[in-house]
């Protein structure tokens, strides 16, 4: 499939069933929005969603309904919001994972350049990668070594096929030769209880206060970060990149995305509305989350996924890249 392009029409469109204002008294066409969240309750991106819902409340002045939608690594959510309407009713909050790297893995029932519009980025996420108590290294080099010498190789939890978190785990792989056997979840709630249960070896995950608490108590054991720098809650704990790793070293990226059929002026429309949502008070609540702000809209965030496309892609054709 080609990679996503400036051609996609942007679009807006959400579920719900709650009651609302008129749309006279609000200005906007339709008496209610849904936003909907890709992933399930627990994460960070059902903390980001949860606080944006509110905002867009605020700023709409209409009723906003955060609606999961988990599955598939964000593409199920991806699929529906690619059928929606183009009436302003309909928002996905998503990792970008289902635009620029499920593309590369199987067929998809939804086209990511023309049935889905981004609208622009929202927050950038560190990737952290620990050990459960079945792990017995106690740093990166020795889960290597221990990966290697062990039957069967470890095994890696993620938060589902063609996550962020996928990815950073195929790319040490392919990095060290060492055998990983993927264990993928549907979101990043339950794969953090099982992790502390013991249930695998690691765990790849979107860095978030529950999780920095765990690492805190000695739970569960920080190997690595993937981020452009090391995190201030956790100045020891190299980035991939300085383990060696820059390919692997990455982050998740969310953004909030709008069907394909949206019509130019509803989208400049919506473009005004959410620079004034997302405003000082957001970008300090994203921070507050262990995240950063991310600020790309329109062409510019597009242009960028398309680079992250072409780069998945690479990675997805790299011989002994495991589909």
């Amino acid at each position: 499939m080609a990679g996503l392009t400036r051609r996609a029409a942007l679009g807006f469109a959400l579920a719900g069933t709650l009651p609302a204002r008129g749309t006279e008294a609000t200005g906007w066409p339709v008496p209610r929005l849904t936003l909907m969240l890709a992933y399930p309750p627990g994460g960070i991106s059902d903390r980001l969603g949860q606080d944006l819902a509110a905002r867009l409340r605020r700023i709409f002045g209409l009723t906003v309904f955060a609606e999961y939608r988990p599955g598939a690594g964000g593409a199920l959510a991806m699929e529906r919001l690619s059928q929606a309407a183009g009436d302003g009713s309909v928002l996905l909050l998503s990792a970008v994972t289902p635009l620029t790297l499920a593309p590369w893995l199987g067929p998809l029932r939804y086209d990511p350049v023309h049935g889905v519009v981004p609208l622009r980025a929202l927050a950038d996420t560190p990737m952290l990668v620990v050990g459960s108590s079945r792990l017995q290294a106690q740093d990166w080099a020795g889960m290597v070594e221990q990966a290697r010498a062990q039957a069967g190789g470890l095994r890696w939890a993620t938060s589902g096929f063609a996550s962020t978190g996928h990815l950073l785990m195929e790319q040490v792989r392919l990095d060290t030769g060492a055998p990983f056997v993927h264990v993928p979840y549907a979101g990043g709630g339950r794969q953090l209880q099982d992790a502390l249960a013991g249930h695998f070896e690691l765990l790849s995950t979107n860095l978030a206060a529950d999780q920095l608490a765990w690492v805190q108590q000695g739970r569960l054991k920080a190997l690595a970060l993937g981020a452009p720098t090391r995190h201030p809650r956790l100045p020891a704990l190299p980035t991939l990149s300085e383990l060696g790793h820059p390919e692997a070293n990455r982050w998740s990226t969310f953004g909030l995305f709008a069907p394909g059929s949206l019509s130019p002026a509803l989208r400049q429309r919506l473009s005004a509305r959410l620079a004034e949502a997302l405003d000082d008070d957001w970008r300090d609540f994203v921070r507050s989350q262990h995240s950063e702000p991310a600020s790309m809209g329109g062409e510019r965030f597009v242009a960028w996924l398309e680079e992250s496309s072409r780069r998945n892609r690479q990675l997805v054709n790299e011989p002994g890249f495991a589909r």
